[in-house]
C-alpha cells in the first residue's frame, strides 16, 4: 500500500515522503479500513521529530484519526461489515491507504458529515471530551477556561463546555482573527483573551465576578502555570493535555493548591488501553456525537476545518500546523 513515511525514521518536515509499506491484516477484534481522509495533530509533528513516546505496539506510520470504508474484519467482530462507512481512532497508521483499528474504536459515519468532517472528529473531540467531561467533570453552571481555543481540541472543548451547560467559557488565542472566530461560532466562547497581550487570569476573574474558573483545559504547561493557578476558583479542576510552553516550573508555592482545594490532572489518550478507549468512545457516542453537525448543519456543535490538503502535499500541511496558522483542523485526502 502507499503511505506517508519519514526518511530515516525521524526528521524535519522535508523528511516526509509518499512511499510503499506493507498492507496490514486484521487480527481478532480488529477491522481493516480503506482510508479516505486523515487528520493532522500536533503529536504527529512530535512523532516525526522523534520526540513522542510511542505506546508499545503502535505503528510507525503517523496518524491516529481517519474516515473510510471497512474492507475486512477480524475474528469475533460482529457489528461491522464490508462497505460500512466509518470514522475512527487508532494507535497510529492513518497516513496510509489502509489502517487497522479495534472494532470498538469505530463510529458509523453519519450521512450529514462529509468524509473530511468525519475524519476531523475522533482525536480532538475524544481528547476534549475526556479532559472536560470525564476528568474535570464539567457541569451546568461552571465557568470554564480553555487555552489554545482555535486549535482542534480547543474548539471541541469550548463547544462541549457549552453543551454541558457552562455559564461562561473564556478562550485564549494569539491573534485577533482567532479571537473573533471563537466568539462568532454558534456554541463558541462567551469571552476571548489574547494571552500574548493580556493577563488571562485577570480577565477570568473579571468575567466571573472574582470567583475564577471551575475548570481549566491547558495545553501550555510551564509558561501558563502560575496564571492558571490564579485563574482557578476554589475546588477548581485543571486538566493538562500538553506542554507547549515548557515542562519545568522553577518555583511554585504549593499552598495555593491546598488553600483552593485544587485538583490538577494530566491526561493522554493514545497510550490508553483498548478497553479504556472503547468505553470512552461508547460514552462519547451516547453523550456528544449525536450533537455534532457538519459546516452546513443546524446542530449545536460543529467541526471546523481550517484547510484540506491532498496527501501529496503532506509537507505543506505539516508546515501549516508548525506555523500555528490554523483555526480548526488541518486535513489530508488520499488521492
Amino acid at each position: 500500500m502507499r503511505a506517508i513515511l519519514v526518511k530515516d525514521g525521524k526528521g524535519p518536515v522535508e523528511s516526509l515522503y509518499l512511499g510503499e509499506a506493507e498492507q496490514p491484516r486484521p487480527g481478532p477484534g480488529k477491522v481493516l479500513v480503506k482510508v479516505k481522509v486523515f487528520g493532522l495533530n500536533r503529536m504527529d509533528i512530535l512523532q516525526r521529530e522523534g520526540k513522542y513516546p510511542m505506546p508499545p505496539g503502535a505503528p510507525t506510520i503517523l496518524g491516529v484519526e481517519f474516515s473510510g470504508t471497512v474492507v475486512e474484519i477480524g475474528e469475533g467482530v460482529v457489528e461491522w461489515r464490508e462497505g460500512d462507512e466509518v470514522l475512527g481512532l487508532a494507535m497510529g497508521g492513518a497516513y496510509a491507504e489502509y489502517i487497522i483499528a479495534p472494532h470498538r474504536n469505530l463510529l458509523r459515519k453519519p450521512v450529514h458529515l462529509s468524509w473530511v468532517e468525519a475524519a476531523s472528529i475522533p482525536e480532538v473531540f475524544l481528547t476534549a471530551f475526556q479532559a472536560l467531561v470525564v476528568l474535570a467533570e464539567v457541569k451546568k453552571g461552571d465557568d470554564v477556561l480553555v487555552h489554545a481555543g482555535a486549535s482542534g481540541v480547543g474548539l471541541a472543548a469550548i463547544q462541549l463546555a457549552r453543551l454541558n451547560g457552562a455559564t461562561t467559557v473564556t478562550a485564549t488565542a494569539s491573534t485577533q482573527e482567532k479571537l473573533d472566530m471563537l466568539l462568532s461560532i454558534p456554541a463558541g466562547a462567551t469571552h476571548a483573551v489574547n494571552y500574548k497581550t493580556s493577563n488571562f487570569a485577570a480577565a477570568v476573574k473579571e468575567t466571573t465576578g472574582g470567583k475564577g474558573a471551575d475548570v481549566v483545559i491547558d495545553f501550555v504547561g510551564a509558561s501558563h502555570w502560575q496564571k492558571n493557578i490564579d485563574s482557578l476558583a476554589f475546588d477548581g479542576r485543571m486538566t493538562i493535555l500538553a506542554l507547549l510552553g515548557g515542562s519545568l516550573v522553577p518555583e511554585f508555592d504549593l499552598r495555593m493548591i491546598l488553600y483552593k482545594r485544587l485538583r490538577i490532572q494530566g491526561s493522554t489518550l493514545r497510550a490508553r488501553s483498548e478497553d479504556y478507549q472503547g468505553d470512552l468512545i461508547a460514552r462519547f457516542a451516547h453523550d456528544a456525537f449525536p450533537h455534532i453537525t457538519g459546516a452546513e448543519g443546524s446542530g449545536m456543535i460543529k467541526t471546523y476545518i481550517h484547510k484540506v490538503y491532498p496527501w501529496t502535499e503532506i509537507q505543506e500541511a505539516h508546515s501549516e500546523m508548525e506555523a500555528n496558522k490554523n483555526s480548526g483542523k488541518i486535513m489530508c485526502e488520499i488521492v
